[in-house]
């Protein structure tokens, strides 16, 4: 078993001084709840995926998802598309914002949406495109190009090795590797086995993803794998303290466990930055399923939940949680 010597991740030219990243989540990665990130601790997080088509022909909604203002630490952009041209235009417009450390291409999405397109982990079936693909982001892209995909479109099509070989050899400076399939969505258990298999087949870094939800499964994840970091998502959505907490355990062998007070606080904090941005009738609504990731697994939390479902009103939302957060004490 290999063990983790440091916490550092170079891609190509970049240092970062963390091997845990924040993963690009629709719906979920928007400007506040990665202030809430940065907050708790990481400092690489990364947009929600960013249509390059929409990018291209400057769709309103889309430039606001690359809304960075107030973040100090360093961000990356995922964009996603099976068309080239459209890929490379999305990556220079991006490159000349001049506000992303890195641009993601997403090859692992299995939204039926997504993958109806060919884009996201459909990528996957057509290597060719995809290699082109990271080609032609690359040539366009003054910032690393990394890649993020799956173990493939189910367990009789399972081609990441050779795909992560292919994409690594199209020009990617990293990938990041979802250890299910497609089909599996986000059921079922992570492969670490085919992560591990990646790593160990590709010179460039191989970041693990998938079921990293406490510092000790992260820490583990590390060494049976012998990856360079981990990603995290659904961990994150539910404490995004969880960054300074796997700090303080690969220090210290130790870290202090936020408390579920201290989530439902959270939840509040950033339930007011999201309405500071979006405005209340958006806010609102954007917010339901962020709060009830916070609220995961909280003792009495499930009529919190019910009873914040219906509600639209700001204020109701945060005496409904700031007297919910008093009960935890």
């Amino acid at each position: 078993m290999i063990k983790t010597n440091n916490n550092n991740l170079k891609i190509a030219d970049l240092n970062l001084d963390t091997n845990l990243l924040l993963a690009p989540m629709a719906g979920y990665t928007n400007l506040p709840f990665r202030l809430m990130c940065e907050k708790g601790g990481a400092k690489l997080t990364c947009t929600e995926m960013i249509n390059s088509k929409a990018l291209y022909y400057k769709d309103q909604k889309t430039q606001e998802m690359l809304n960075t203002t107030g973040q100090q630490n360093k961000v990356a952009v995922q964009i996603f598309g099976s068309d080239p041209y459209y890929m490379s235009e999305a990556a220079k417009i991006l490159c000349d914002l001049n506000r992303f450390a890195i641009i993601d291409i997403n090859m692992g999405c299995p939204a039926p949406k997504i993958i109806k397109n060919g884009d996201g982990s459909a990528l996957m079936k057509d290597m060719l495109t995809a290699g082109k693909i990271v080609e032609a982001v690359k040539k366009a892209s003054n910032v690393p190009v990394t890649v993020k995909m799956r173990k493939g479109i189910d367990e009789t099509n399972v081609n990441v090795v050779e795909f992560a070989k292919y994409i690594q050899d199209s020009g990617a400076d990293l990938v990041t590797v979802h250890g299910r399939t497609q089909k599996q969505y986000y059921t079922g258990t992570a492969d670490l086995d085919i992560i591990k298999q990646v790593k160990d087949t590709l010179s460039i870094p191989v970041i693990a993803n998938g079921d990293a939800f406490t510092p000790e499964k992260i820490k583990y994840i590390l060494d049976y794998t012998g990856c360079d970091g981990v990603m995290v998502g659904r961990a994150a959505q539910n404490n995004p303290c969880i960054f300074c907490e796997y700090e303080q355990y690969i220090k210290t062998g130790q870290y202090k466990q936020t408390s579920d007070k201290d989530k439902v606080l959270n939840a509040i904090e950033n339930y007011k930055l999201a309405i500071g941005l979006f405005g209340e009738d958006v806010g609102v609504r954007q917010m339901r399923k962020q709060l009830y990731c916070y609220l995961k697994s909280i003792k009495n939390s499930t009529a919190i939940k019910q009873e914040l479902s219906t509600e639209n009103s700001y204020q109701k939302v945060i005496d409904v949680l700031s007297e919910y957060a008093d009960s935890l004490e």
